[in-house]
């Protein structure tokens, strides 16, 4: 026996609702039509006769009105939300319904006044969707006095199609606690409007005295076709107000009818960072990387771990991920299982030091392209041990390369630095040494060797933002090295798609490096995340000024003297120009680099030796 859900006991009540009033409706259109045509006189409609002619066809009338309704889904739609669309099918189907009477009455010989089918139209028209907008209007009435209680009184910042949304979202989603009282848009066109009974007061110019005026606790971005510097110039003045800031999905879900109030979200250090969205061509990376073999060193890594989800997109035939990490390589092994269950994924644990399990994977598996983000990249960590960074980052690097070699595989990308360009400490100066170890191999090998170098990426394990984050939580200081200091910045995904991009263009032996936009001030960056977790530097959350540690610079580059550079297709790649260097000499510095690695000697001097841009720090 079907046991009927209760949702569907609801849908049932109110069709059978709508449709008592509707009769209801059909009928009293019908006599005032009459009635109005009479010029109100109730005396003359009697004695004309033409109420007969309506009570002959009244039954007739009803069922084909509703059947019209019905057939123009009026007892389908969600009324709660009606607009324009549902008020268009309205006017039709009683335009429809008052011809179909007009015809039936005259085939029938039932006398009726010429103007009586215009004059019922306009009344049923206006009673049906008057009726509508009513249930709408009370609904919206009783929701928000049931919401009026613990409010957040919020600054809605946009008034186009996202905004709309989500201002419809706010004031009908029993899930909300925001009140919007005020908007925000810079068009002067909407100023002084109101978007759903709610104020548009101005553009950005008025933010800071809305905010003030109005008692704003939280703002949310409602422009996510605006571009990125256009997002951080608004948001740079909402933090002054010190409300909680929120924002929008991006344009593309907006498109795709995928903005809603569960998916804003807090704003992020990123957003105020962040450039443009990055361009590639998907076809072409597709077309690179569908149906190959694909390995991934350090793929539980930050940057590795984003190589996978990227890769798994593009249906690689099978995707391997190697790390010596077994924790980060089970996360990142859980989250490809959930996201992407056709994908063919083999997770291995080992490391790049050891050649036996190289060679194992390589002689099992054959991968056609291995991207290698396998490293050591704590710059200060890598001061107080230098032989580990040597042999993990380069000699981890020279074990992968030959294996890639002697297997023929079609293709070796490694993750570079910008830390390799002119390096003033040990994990910048191993980096060199490695984009130097895969030109050597490129010269000699059928594989193509490539090299990718870039700056810092925006949470990545080790980096600043997750420290600042953690200091702030625990009530501060937050720990700056100098207040000049200033780094390059992009997120983690804009540098994977650059990375895949750039393998595409590669045909051996290049060294690309990417265009990490405008540098950024750690100090300023400091303090927009403590503004953005509600607190006013050296006020709530002090900073403090520590020194630069070992190693570090107050700025990076990304080529060397004398390198220059040539463009791709991509604006935001570049190709680094070739500085010739003796492979076999090479070869030598690596054997007395490795047996002094091996044997826990110094290294410093013999990297200076290979790398004659580092400096070699005095230490004490």
């Amino acid at each position: 026996m079907t046991q009927h859900k209760p949702w569907d006991r609801i849908k049932v009540t109110r069709i059978f609702l709508l449709l008592l009033l509707d009769i209801l409706l059909i009928n009293l259109s019908s006599f005032l039509a009459l009635f109005t045509r009479m010029e109100l006189d109730l005396t003359a409609l009697l004695e004309s006769g033409f109420l007969d002619s309506i009570y002959r066809y009244a039954l007739m009338d009803t069922v084909c009105t509703i059947l019209i309704f019905w057939f123009f889904r009026l007892y389908n739609s969600l009324w709660a939300y009606a607009g324009t669309n549902e008020l268009t099918r309205i006017a039709a189907a009683s335009i429809v319904a008052a011809a179909v009477k007009y015809v039936g009455m005259h085939l029938l010989a039932l006398p009726t006044p010429k103007s009586f089918p215009v004059l019922n139209c306009m009344f049923l028209m206006a009673f049906v969707g008057c009726s509508r907008l009513a249930y709408r209007y009370f609904r919206d009435i009783l929701h928000r006095s049931r919401k009026s209680g613990a409010q957040k009184r919020t600054m809605l910042i946009g008034a186009g199609d996202a905004g709309a949304i989500a201002l419809l979202e706010f004031q009908n989603s029993q899930h909300s606690s925001n009140q919007v009282v005020c908007i925000i848009d810079d068009a002067s066109r909407k100023r002084g409007q109101l978007l759903r009974g709610v104020p548009i007061v101005g553009g950005r110019e008025s933010i800071l005295a809305a905010a003030e005026k109005y008692r704003i606790q939280e703002i949310v971005l409602a422009i996510p076709s605006a571009s990125s510097r256009q997002q951080r110039a608004i948001l740079s003045i909402c933090q002054k107000t010190k409300c909680t800031l929120r924002t929008l999905p991006a344009i593309y879900q907006l498109a795709n009818g995928e903005v809603s109030i569960q998916k804003i979200r807090n704003v992020e250090i990123e957003d105020l960072l962040s450039r443009d969205s990055v361009q590639v061509d998907l076809a072409g990376i597709g077309k690179h990387v569908a149906g190959k073999t694909i390995l991934v060193t350090g793929g539980g890594g930050s940057i590795g771990s984003e190589l996978c989800r990227q890769l798994a997109t593009f249906g690689p035939a099978q995707l391997i991920l190697f790390d010596i990490y077994e924790n980060n390589a089970y996360d990142i092994q859980q989250e490809l299982r959930r996201t992407y269950p056709n994908l063919n994924l083999t997770v291995l644990i080992g490391s790049v030091r050891d050649r036996e399990r190289l060679e194992d994977l390589f002689a099992r598996y054959h991968p056609d392209l291995i991207y290698h983000a396998a490293a050591h990249k704590h710059v200060p960590l890598m001061e107080d041990s230098p032989c580990e960074a040597v042999k993990n980052n380069i000699f981890g690097t020279l074990n992968v390369a030959e294996m890639a070699d002697r297997y023929r595989a079609s293709r070796f990308l490694l993750i570079s630095s910008d830390k390799a360009v002119n390096p003033t400490n040990v994990m910048g100066a191993t980096k060199r040494v490695c984009e130097m170890i895969i030109q050597m191999m490129d010269g000699r090998s059928k594989t193509e060797y490539v090299a990718v170098r870039f700056g810092n990426v925006l949470g990545s394990n080790g980096s600043v933002i997750p420290l600042f984050k953690k200091q702030i939580a625990a009530g501060g200081p937050v720990t700056v090295t100098d207040p000049q200091i200033i780094r390059y910045f992009m997120t983690i995904p804009e540098a994977v798609s650059l990375v895949l991009q750039a393998g595409v263009y590669a045909k051996g032996g290049e060294i690309f490096f990417l265009d990490m936009g405008d540098p950024v001030r750690i100090d300023d960056l400091a303090r927009n995340m403590i503004r953005l977790s509600g607190f006013e530097p050296d006020v709530d959350i002090p900073i403090v000024y520590t020194g630069l540690r070992p190693g570090e610079k107050l700025f990076e580059e990304l080529l060397l003297s004398g390198e220059g550079m040539r463009k791709t297709q991509n604006d935001l790649i570049y190709i680094v120009k070739d500085q010739p260097f003796d492979g076999e000499k090479l070869e030598a510095q690596l054997q007395s680099l490795y047996q002094a690695a091996v044997q826990g000697r110094d290294v410093r001097d013999l990297l200076a030796q290979i790398v004659p841009e580092y400096r070699v720090p005095v230490h004490t």
